[in-house]
């Protein structure tokens, strides 16, 4: 997956390279300040969490998912160049591995074989796999590290899995999240759903079934006025769901509400505006209902989003298909794979949220080094009142 910025907006830029089963995968990220310093162990460990949680299947037991800097950094610190990120494979099959003889709905593979006029439907799914994500992770954890000394953190956590959902009010307080997911074999906001849900993936695995869920995203200290509106790629909460949207499987992203704003009158919905010192410039909202975004710009709340993931289309009894050299009905061809891996997209989901965040603050700020760029967000005014700016833009 390729990033680019609008022309309306200097944030980050990434690429990432590689097949499932092939040497490596690459991750190139673009536009961080120089003399940033980077703990590639910290990222290691995030990318591990890929491969932790519940029902995630054989791969799990043996990908490493070994890290290695390619380029971008000096003595632990940024450079200000691209930084070049490697993960290698421990599966490297790529070329002995067979081609799938019926292709899998829900995959690439009868949409990518109809587009190419070839049948090898191996040469399509090796990129299309949600292998892919590693590079994606790590690149967020770099992210993540990048926004952490302005105050803003990104966390995700399982909201449900198999249509058996919690209902856990949206975290108050964001210290909280990571001590009482990491408690959770799933991610989840405490451990009171495990066993629900171990029951229900336990169930599809005996039935060679796969299940899908929901995750959470939401974002904490994001000063107001990220983003933009000018264009409407500018506009921040478009990037966000869009970026949730790229992860493979996810069929569905809201941001705040949700689709329930559909149903609720503007009295009850829009976020009333007090005054609060304790807020950016002095001034709180009453409720949440926009997820932290309006107008294409944070406002100063925390973001929240929210991801449906549909069932794994690889299944071990195979869904109804084709075999394409005979042009006989068949059943499609299984590829080793898991049962449920929501808790899995959600640490992908908290990565690429991170990535469009950590771009949008870049942006915002601007900067060649990092220390450029503290100075700049000091002079952001969070403790100035309405009252002490100009009113009108000529007099700025």
């Amino acid at each position: 997956m390729t990033h680019k910025s609008s022309p309306h907006t200097n944030g980050l830029q990434w690429t990432t390279a590689g097949e499932s089963h092939g040497p490596t995968l690459v991750a190139v990220l673009e536009g961080l300040p120089a003399g940033l310093p980077i703990d590639f162990e910290a990222v290691q460990r995030g990318m591990m969490r890929r491969w932790e949680a519940y029902g995630r299947g054989k791969r799990a037991d043996f990908e490493k998912d070994a890290l290695s800097v390619l380029s971008g950094m000096k003595k632990g610190v940024t450079l200000g160049s691209p930084l070049t990120l490697g993960i290698g494979n421990a599966d490297q099959k790529i070329d002995e591995l067979p081609n799938l003889a019926a292709p899998r709905p829900g995959h690439v593979d009868l949409a990518g074989v109809q587009r190419n006029q070839c049948r090898d439907i191996r040469a399509l799914l090796e990129r299309a796999s949600a292998r892919e994500t590693a590079s994606r992770t790590a690149l967020g954890e770099v992210a993540s590290q990048l926004l952490a000394p302005f105050g803003i953190q990104v966390h995700a956590w399982v909201r449900g899995i198999g249509g058996v959902d919690a209902d856990w009010a949206f975290p108050s307080d964001e210290r909280e999240i990571a001590a009482s997911s990491a408690k959770s074999a799933f991610f989840g906001l405490d451990s009171s759903m495990d066993e629900a849900w171990k029951s229900k993936i336990e169930e599809a695995e005996e039935a060679g079934d796969s299940l899908g869920g929901v995750f959470e995203v939401a974002v904490f200290g994001c000063p107001p006025g990220l983003g933009g509106f000018e264009q409407p790629v500018d506009r921040l909460d478009a990037r966000l769901m869009a970026a949730l949207a790229s992860v493979p499987a996810i069929k569905g992203v809201s941001i705040g509400a949700g689709f329930s704003a559909a149903s609720t009158p503007g009295s009850v919905f829009h976020d009333g505006i007090y005054v609060d010192s304790e807020s950016w410039s002095g001034l709180g909202r009453r409720s949440n209902h926009a997820g932290g975004v309006e107008g294409g710009l944070t406002n100063g709340q925390p973001l929240s989003l929210r991801a449906a993931m549909k069932p794994i289309p690889t299944l071990r009894h195979g869904v109804e298909s084709v075999d394409l050299e005979q042009h006989k009905e068949s059943r499609a061809t299984y590829e080793r794979s898991d049962v449920c891996a929501v808790s899995a997209a959600s640490v992908v989901g908290r990565a690429v949220v991170a990535l469009e965040i950590a771009s949008a603050l870049r942006a915002r700020l601007g900067g060649v080094t990092f220390r450029e760029m503290m100075t700049r967000f000091r002079a952001l005014g969070s403790e100035q009142k309405p009252a002490e700016w100009p009113a009108e833009l000529g007099d700025l």
